[in-house]
């Protein structure tokens, strides 16, 4: 199974879209300083996951949210979850 995450950071305010076949493990790796991107943001919370059977549908997925580069729609994509 793959899932795909959206982490958000309380520090910048910025969203994080990514997929995994580990949710636990990655946001551990999101959390741990490595001089990448996603440092700056630590602590990262987890605010959405989907999860799908195959790679390819979680690539698809992330790939989808990303191209909308749009806050606000991930914003609402996590409002319609709750």
């Amino acid at each position: 199974m793959f899932t795909v995450y959206i982490l958000f950071s309380e520090k910048t305010g910025r969203y994080y879209v990514g997929y995994t076949n580990d949710l636990t493990r990655r946001i551990s790796e999101h959390n741990r300083v490595k001089g990448k991107f996603t440092d700056q943001g630590i602590p990262w919370s987890l605010v959405y996951s989907e999860n799908y059977n195959s790679k390819k549908e979680a690539m698809d997925r992330e790939r989808f949210i990303k191209s909308r580069k749009s806050k606000h729609f991930i914003s609402e994509l996590i409002s319609s979850a709750r």
